[in-house]
């Protein structure tokens, strides 16, 4: 119980842990486009066509030579004949030519008539006997939806290390792509330890705490991409945290531990994984705030991450040491995440040479944002990220932020 010897920051941590980390990338498959939601794009995609194919309408009306509509106003009507009217679905091929003196009845998606360069709203024109009065001036291509303003062809659609989401599924529909190569999910395995938890859904006893870190993580994993491989819950027991430990790392690429990693008699995490092989622990004790007990390990090139059992810390010590290895190995970079400035409800302290990851609640109130600082300690406390939505990050060598002071928050 005499505390950590010493503590990296987060960043020499990050830096060692790259340093010794296998960063190969998945292999690549090939795969039904509706069936890769939430996975990782292996390649550069191209558009392979111009989207639209045709100059189109963009709207019900008259496709007209934009000049002749001058000066049309309600009062000044300005006639032009029918030439027929296209439909969506037409073959351009067979649109004839719009002549002056003439327009063409179109419909949303309509081919546009070779010659005309605009299209008048429906609203904005009166149908009688063979003819159609214009009572408002169109411009140049407007109501116009040109071949190729989605998309032109040959342009870059998707890059890779791209997770795939609804909307990129849509894009590619559009042009007409039906399989696309992404990453293999990467396999991360999860080992709870700590003889007070029990599983989700156990009966509680006297004594006994919900593991709730496990289920969190395994969340994180899938929406990362990966897919989350079980390894239950153990006791604590040095054998069988070990035992566990390198059935995960045979399963799995990486392999997060919660629980077991303080500096505590019952802490055996790092113990029975500096046994399972070289080089082993690589750090153990970070400057940061929550999650200092976090600690990494490197087995045959896989990582190992020593998380806290607060859900919180495991939280923390998942997104700055476990998901860059993620993105590193799906070639995918970093997102940004959303961020904002706000004026501090309250005063902030920062321990000295510590990186601190304050939970706060960001509300606007006449025209600025005001930033709340929840539970500033209690790593397992979950409340303070449900009522939270934001991070603040006071940096080593910060002491801290004032009452009303200007802040940034990256918002979750």
């Amino acid at each position: 119980m005499s505390g950590f010897r010493s503590l990296i920051s987060a960043d020499d941590a990050l830096k060692r842990l790259l340093a010794h980390v296998d960063l190969t990338p998945q292999p690549s498959i090939a795969m039904p486009l509706e069936e890769t939601l939430g996975m990782v794009c292996a390649d550069d995609i191209h558009s392979p066509v111009d989207v639209p194919p045709y100059d189109r309408s963009a709207v019900d009306g008259y496709a007209v030579i934009a000049d002749e509509t001058l000066g049309a106003s309600p009062t000044n009507p300005i006639e032009l004949k029918l030439a027929g009217s296209v439909k969506a679905g037409e073959n351009p091929l067979s649109v004839k030519r719009i002549r002056r003196g003439f327009a063409v009845e179109v419909y949303t998606g309509a081919p546009l008539p070779e010659g005309a360069d605009a299209v008048v709203m429906a609203e904005h024109a009166v149908k009688k006997d063979g003819a159609v009065e214009i009572t408002k001036p169109v411009a140049s291509l407007q109501n116009v939806s040109r071949r190729g303003e989605d998309f032109s062809k040959g342009e870059l659609v998707i890059r890779r290390g791209t997770r795939i989401r609804p909307w990129h599924i849509g894009a590619l529909a559009s042009l007409n792509i039906t399989r696309i190569r992404v990453y293999e999910p990467m396999r991360v395995a999860v080992l709870s330890t700590g003889d007070e938890l029990i599983e989700l859904g156990d009966a509680q006893t006297p004594g006994k705490v919900v593991n709730s870190s496990k289920p969190m993580l395994k969340a994180l994993i899938r929406e990362h991409g990966c897919e989350p491989i079980d390894l239950g819950t153990v006791g604590d027991d040095i054998d069988t945290i070990a035992e566990r430990a390198s059935q995960g790392l045979k399963k799995a690429r990486m392999l997060l531990i919660t629980g077991g990693t303080s500096v505590g008699s019952g802490d055996l995490v790092p113990e029975a994984v500096a046994r399972l092989g070289k080089p082993g622990i690589i750090f153990h004790g970070v400057r940061i705030r929550p999650a200092k007990p976090t600690g990494a390990a490197i087995i045959d090139g896989k990582a190992v991450i020593l998380l806290s059992g607060f859900p919180v810390s495991a939280l923390i010590g998942f997104q700055l040491f476990a998901a860059p290895i993620i993105e590193k190995i799906y070639n995918s970079p970093s997102g940004l995440p959303r961020r904002v400035r706000g004026k501090l409800t309250r005063r902030v302290a920062n321990p000295v040479e510590t990186t601190s990851f304050i939970r706060v609640k960001v509300i606007e109130k006449d025209g600025e944002y005001l930033v709340e600082p929840l539970m500033l300690t209690g790593s397992g406390l979950l409340s303070t990220l449900t009522k939270a939505n934001g991070i603040l990050v006071v940096s080593e060598g910060v002491e801290g932020f004032d009452e009303g002071e200007e802040v940034e928050v990256e918002l979750l």
